[in-house]
């Protein structure tokens, strides 16, 4: 089993990356593979509205200029997926958006790839917006069919500074919890 985890944030060792590395450590410890990417600072552009995935229905988008169909091939040939991003002006990143945005419409497309996938969003923030974030993130995952895993709280945590959300003892908690959860989910699902 594989677990992939897409990061928002441009930000090396940022909080969303803190979180993200709890709960790899409760995967790993249960022999789940796990994989981080970045995205977060790369070029990712959002969807153009061709619909050329429709017409091909390959599973690729036709945009050709970034590494969206790479990303999406990480996605098929894994078991969960994560989405963790910063909060910024009460939403995702930019890149995260085009993410869910062109992944959506490409799963849609492409036969419903996300479908049955177990999906976590995951959201560090300073001050507010959260809850609308993590909103976003679980629109695609749930309108895509996959399994969301709950945890003791919202998969969000607190902090400003690069590494600062590991002072947020609830939010950490909240991510070992999901670790747990999701490592119940994937074990019932493979079953």
């Amino acid at each position: 089993m594989k677990v992939v985890a897409f990061l928002g944030s441009p930000r090396p060792n940022g909080n969303s990356e803190h979180m993200v590395r709890r709960v790899f450590d409760i995967l790993e410890s249960n022999g789940i593979k796990t994989e981080m990417i970045r995205i977060g600072g790369k070029p990712l552009h959002g969807c153009l509205a061709c619909m050329k995935c429709f017409e091909t229905r390959n599973g690729q988008c036709a945009n050709q200029t970034d590494d969206l169909n790479d990303y999406v091939d990480k996605m098929r040939e894994a078991d969960g997926i994560i989405f963790a991003s910063p909060t910024y002006f009460t939403d995702v990143s930019a890149e995260m958006k085009a993410l869910i945005d062109r992944t959506g419409m490409l799963s849609r497309s492409g036969g419903e790839f996300l479908r049955f996938k177990v999906g976590a969003a995951i959201i560090s923030f300073r001050r507010a917006g959260a809850i609308h974030a993590f909103d976003t993130i679980n629109h695609l995952f749930l309108s895509s069919q996959m399994i969301v895993p709950g945890s003791s709280y919202w998969n969000v945590g607190i902090g400003r500074l690069p590494g600062e959300v590991e002072t947020d003892r609830e939010g950490m908690e909240c991510m070992e919890t999901l670790g747990v959860n999701m490592v119940w989910l994937l074990h019932h699902i493979a079953e």
